[in-house]
């Protein structure tokens, strides 16, 4: 899992800076230069977030003359985008989120409580970070006391030890879960009575647990359950009780329900919601301009239930636009329904999202809002707001204008069918529009093209699997989804529609939620510099890195061997996008101001950016609340972002059950794959054929000693010089599958690429347990 980007408004709520004792200061002496490097400056900043220009000049002692310097300097590093420049207050990107959802794990020694990040990846970032957790004095009446066990959302601050260390702590802002202190797991029923309780987090593992007779409840052999932990002895296995029996394991839908249980993801709608729905009403036509007439279109995947997009081009009849053209995006009018403070307003900023798994969707909304009213059906009249937008010939955006409208749309179309008609294979629904409808969204998208390609956003190309299910709910077989000028012309016209919203609200000074990416760390970046110049590609170290550097890179190695390793490589460079109440630019896109505006449907960000329109074009019903203030979004912000986080985690965590049931039967069969992340502890690899990831222990590689050097990501023999690289082809056997963790251990096949040993560097060298042996290619080690 990716590290977060920072949020610059992250800091604005923090205490005021605290400058550091003077022991911790640096010593002048006559043999150090007056003014310090940028390096110094930057290194300061990690683990002093949030100081300024005044403690910079405390901290290293700098007298009057030498300050015009550093206020140079300080401008240098923000225009080359090292540091971030909120007000008074500096910070360095990429560090851990400013808001992070946790699990408090224990104790330190003082008693004080401690938590972990939920979305880490050990395999990129080592052991996650210890937050020390605080509750503000001031709302410890408001909030429930968290122990040991909780979820709770923190706000995040760094500080440096006497040693340099950083140390973090966090603000809890809200207890998302009392009952993460129960265990999640597969009951399995023993003759003589009670059971045993598989767990199903992979860091538990063998790690089962001892349900006693007339402690199992109602579960029966192979369910689901949550059992509460009783007694942890010193000896023998822990012991629970039942707690509640959340389903079989054997139904179809069982895999994606251990995910929405186990990230605690909410999948039923409580009766006032759901009553709330029920009792809307379709919107009265004399509220809102009439748009019947125009044809626009929807267009989705085949599979898509609900629609809250449609799309209309046209040439632009003004003489002084020649070869321009007029762009309609028309988004459903969910504010009509969900209106601010309400039952159904509550349960979707809770959910932040809908999730969406091979088996089943968890939505946002209720069908009746998501699926029925606010769904852009055909011939149904629906409310929606309507960007208007005009590009010229090369697809730069002239003005834009946005309405409250009714509409009907004409069509609802699937990307391989709007595709095919444009190829020439028009069908019965798309030949009638194919003149008039589908000819001028392709001309129009022709033009959107060539101001991307000006543009310069990341242009990665990663390929998505998609898992598909036989009717049993098992998996039938994992496809790459042909990626067609279709999709692009859908995602290009939403991405102007919010950049239109975006640069509205700012122009009316109405607060916002914006959909930001900061740039990559210096960090990232000098951890990939250093790996690509292994692969003998450099990464120029620009003073400030756009996405045009990468793009170069990428356009060198498409179609050789080493193509996708670079793409993932970069991709792992970059920070994570996130939802906040100030802006800093989204890095990936390339664009200076972003607000996600087009699926109020499915994210909760796109409905206050909806409100907000309504309320700054003053729109009608359903505005956003004119009490409602920048620190409020800003806390809205990082709720829905600890939200998506943790759909993503959901969504890939069922992935990986699915496709561990689907291998389950096919233990000791070979597999090709390509070693897609390492550690000390042993290599990470992703299998060619459905994209599962598994992990070999560097103990079962073979009879070498084995050294993890980061700068190279290599795992590399003492004695041989064998290596193992991020990125190498190999082949490998499954030896055990953990179906309900999704978890793969693999036996490595293939040998190594032989290198001269390099010298040690003070790195743990991995050794080879005793008694394991390693087969790869015919051949017995010891």
């Amino acid at each position: 899992m990716k590290r977060f980007a920072v949020s610059p408004s992250s800091w604005r709520n923090l205490a005021p800076f605290t400058p550091p004792r003077e022991s911790h200061l640096p010593k002048r002496s006559k043999t150090l230069p007056a003014l310090p490097s940028r390096q110094d400056v930057l290194a300061f900043l990690r683990t002093h977030p949030g100081a300024g220009k005044r403690e910079i000049v405390r901290a290293f002692g700098l007298g009057s003359g030498e300050r015009a310097a550093l206020k140079d300097l300080l401008r240098d590093l923000a225009d080359e985008g090292l540091v971030d420049r909120r007000k008074k207050r500096l910070h360095v990107p990429g560090a851990l989120p400013s808001v992070v959802v946790a699990d408090i794990t224990g104790r330190d020694g003082e008693g004080e409580l401690l938590a972990e990040p939920v979305e880490w990846d050990e395999a990129e970032h080592g052991p996650p970070p210890k937050i020390r957790v605080h509750i503000p004095r001031h709302r410890r009446a408001a909030l429930p006391p968290p122990g040991v066990g909780d979820r709770v959302l923190l706000k995040t601050e760094e500080s440096a030890d006497e040693a340099g260390h950083v140390r973090h702590a966090g603000r809890v802002l809200k207890v998302l879960d009392k009952s993460k202190a129960r265990i999640l797991g597969l009951y399995r029923r023993l003759p003589g009575g009670g059971g045993r309780l598989v767990p199903i987090d992979k860091k538990n593992i063998g790690r089962e647990l001892s349900i006693p007779a007339g402690a199992e409840g109602e579960a029966e052999d192979g369910d689901l359950v949550s059992a509460d932990l009783v007694r942890q002895g010193r000896f023998g296995l822990n012991t629970a009780r039942v707690r509640e029996k959340l389903g079989s394991i054997a139904s179809e839908r069982a895999i994606s329900l251990i995910a929405l249980t186990a990230h605690g993801i909410p999948h039923t709608f409580p009766p006032p919601v759901l009553a709330e729905a029920e009792a809307a009403r379709p919107a009265p036509l004399e509220r809102y301009e009439d748009w019947r007439a125009l044809p626009l279109v929807t267009i989705d995947p085949a599979d898509a239930k609900d629609h809250d997009d449609a799309v209309h081009a046209a040439p632009d009849p003004d003489p002084g636009n020649p070869g321009g053209f007029i762009l309609t995006v028309a988004i459903a009018d969910v504010a009509r329904y969900v209106r601010p403070g309400s039952a159904l307003d509550r349960e979707a900023k809770l959910r932040g999202n809908s999730v969406y798994f091979p088996d089943r969707v968890v939505p946002m909304l209720p069908e009746r809002i998501s699926n029925n009213l606010c769904s852009l059906r055909p011939d149904e009249e629906r409310p929606a707001l309507a960007a208007r937008m005009v590009i010229s010939a090369e697809g730069k955006k002239l003005r834009h204008t946005f309405h409250r409208v009714m509409m009907r749309s004409s069509a609802k179309l699937a990307y391989p069918q709007a595709q095919a008609a444009i190829d020439g294979r028009p069908d019965e629904v798309t030949a009638p529009l194919l003149a008039d409808v589908l000819r001028p969204l392709w001309a129009a998208y022709a033009a959107l093209k060539r101001a991307r390609a000006v543009r310069g956003p990341l242009d990665l190309d990663l390929p998505e699997r998609k898992v598909m299910l036989k009717p049993d709910g098992s998996v039938d077989r994992v496809i790459v989804p042909e990626r067609l000028d279709a999709h692009r012309l859908i995602e290009e016209f939403m991405i102007l529609a919010n950049v239109a919203a975006a640069e509205t609200l700012e122009r009316h000074r109405t607060p916002l939620i914006y959909r930001v990416h900061d740039q990559p760390s210096l960090e990232k970046l000098e951890s990939l510099r250093t790996f690509l110049a292994t692969l003998d590609i450099s990464l120029p170290k620009a003073p400030v890195q756009r996405p045009s550097h990468f793009n170069s890179i990428l356009a060198k190695v498409a179609g050789s061997d080493t193509a996708q390793l670079v793409n993932e490589v970069i991709l792992r460079s970059q920070a994570q996008a996130e939802y906040a109440a100030e802006n800093y630019g989204h890095f990936g896109l390339n664009l200076r101001r972003y607000a996600h505006f087009t699926s109020p449907i499915r994210r909760y960000a796109d409905l206050v950016v909806h409100r907000a329109l309504i309320r700054a074009l003053d729109l009608g019903d359903g505005a956003l609340p004119e009490s409602a203030t920048g620190e409020e979004l800003a806390e809205i912000a990082a709720e829905i972002s600890a939200a998506e986080r943790r759909a993503m985690a959901a969504e890939r965590d069922t992935v990986d059950r699915l496709i561990a049931h689907h291998l389950a039967d096919r233990i000791g069969a070979s597999f090709e794959g390509r070693i897609a992340g390492m550690t000390r502890a042993g290599l990470f690899v992703k299998l060619a054929e459905t994209g599962a990831d598994g992990f070999v222990p560097a103990a079962t590689i073979g009879a070498d000693f084995y050294r993890f050097e980061e700068n190279r990501m290599a795992l590399v023999g003492e004695r041989g010089g064998e290596t193992f690289r991020l990125g190498d082809t190999v082949t490998v056997k499954l030896v055990e599958a953990a179906p309900v963790a999704g978890a793969l251990r693999f036996e490595l096949l293939s040998e190594g690429r032989l290198e001269a040993p390099s010298p040690r560097r003070g790195k743990r060298a991995v050794r080879r347990l005793p008694g394991k042996v390693a087969r790869r290619s015919g051949r017995t080690r010891t």
